[in-house]
Formats: C-alpha cells, sequence, structure tokens
C-alpha cells in the first residue's frame, strides 16, 4: 500500500537522545551505568515516569517516586534532577525532512511528555518546539489525554484523525517498546539511532529525496 502519512515522535526523533545526557549526569555523579535508562524502564506502564507522562501525579509526588524506584535499583536519584536532561538540541536535517514530508504527505506526532508546569528551565524551549509543531497535520501529548506510549490506542487515535490505514503510515521513535504497537497495527517502523540513519530509511520508505 502507498506511503500516505508519515508519524513522529519527538525526542530523540526530532532532537537529539537525551540518553547521551543522562550518561553524562551518571558519570559526573558517579552513579551505576544506565541506572535511569533501568529505572523507566522498570514496570515500564505504570512507574513514576509513566504516570507523570500520563499527568497523574504532580513534580513532588514524581520526584519522591523516581527516586524511591531508582534507589531499589541501586543508587537514589531525584526526578527533578532527571528532567533537565530531557532538553535535546533540535535536529535541523530532521526538521528539513519533515518540512519535505509535509509537502507530500500527512503528517502526525505521537509524543509522550510532561504537563506544561513539570519544570520552569524547559519553558525556554516552548518557541522552537512550537515552530517544529506546526509542521504537523495532528500532534497527541501523553499529558493532555492521560495515555501514553505505548498504549496501542494512542495510535489508533491517530490514524483516524488523520483518516488513514496504519498500513499507509510510517512511523518513527528512537525506543523499541514504542514501534512494536506500530508495527503490530501494520504501519511501517523506523527505529531512530542518527538523524542520518533516520533519513536514509524515510527516503527508502516514501521514496522522497530528503537532504
Amino acid at each position: 500500500m502507498a506511503i500516505e502519512a508519515v508519524i513522529f515522535d519527538f525526542g530523540g526523533v526530532l532532537t537529539s537522545s537525551p540518553f547521551e545526557a543522562f550518561a553524562r549526569f551518571e558519570t559526573e555523579r558517579g552513579l551505576p551505568i544506565d541506572i535511569i535508562r533501568r529505572t523507566n524502564a522498570a514496570n515500564h506502564l505504570e512507574n513514576a515516569w509513566a504516570k507523570f507522562e500520563r499527568a497523574e501525579v504532580d513534580i513532588e509526588t514524581f520526584d519522591e517516586l523516581f527516586a524511591a524506584e531508582s534507589l531499589a535499583l541501586g543508587a537514589e536519584v531525584r526526578g527533578r534532577d532527571v528532567l533537565p536532561l530531557l532538553q535535546g538540541d533540535l535536529r535541523p536535517e530532521m526538521v528539513e525532512a519533515l518540512k519535505r514530508i509535509k509537502a507530500q504527505f500527512k503528517t502526525g506526532c505521537i509524543t509522550n511528555n510532561l504537563p506544561a508546569n513539570a519544570i520552569g528551565s524547559m519553558t525556554g524551549r516552548s518557541l522552537y518546539i512550537a515552530e517544529v509543531m506546526v509542521l504537523f497535520d495532528h500532534v497527541i501529548e501523553s499529558a493532555k489525554i492521560g495515555l501514553r506510549k505505548p498504549d496501542p490506542r494512542i495510535y489508533q487515535m491517530m490514524v483516524e484523525t488523520l483518516k488513514v490505514d496504519p498500513n499507509s503510515c510510517v512511523y518513527l521513535d528512537d525506543l523499541g517498546v514504542n514501534l512494536k504497537p506500530a508495527r503490530e497495527m501494520g504501519m511501517t517502523t523506523i527505529k531512530v539511532t542518527s538523524g542520518a540513519q533516520a533519513i536514509a530509511e524515510l527516503e527508502k520508505a516514501t521514496g522522497l529525496k530528503l537532504i
């Protein structure tokens, strides 16, 4: 089936991965390697991170829950300290690719994000994020709807809004766990490890020249 829509994750796809910042933080603090990622992955549907991205807890509760969960895995990390690490840099080549894709296909963004007032230091990002978000025909934010990836319902909401068959969609994400439901629905999936790799696979899937 011909491609009709391309759906993007935001962080780690249109921006650089926060995993790099996690690793620097752990090294600087003398923490066990990957303690932040392991805390995020443990009980990933109902842990502190999941609840915060669904706006079920406030920042104080998130801070305490994340600290307890990380301590259970070997070292306490305060949730408040993790939030500033999420500020990745926009990948200009991916934004340009998105612009070219928008000229030919429907576009969507499904992002697991945080409540708008989660952390003041992140508000400076709002302008450039807004400039990218207007390129999408539809955006779904976990903190606004109380659902987050990999819940299959969030992908279904996107295809219904865009009025497309999942088999005619390409979906990009930097996390395999979030790609699985999209793939099971019939979407062509791309696991993003770098901008260049993602663009190469997008060009193959769409037939467009993106750089």
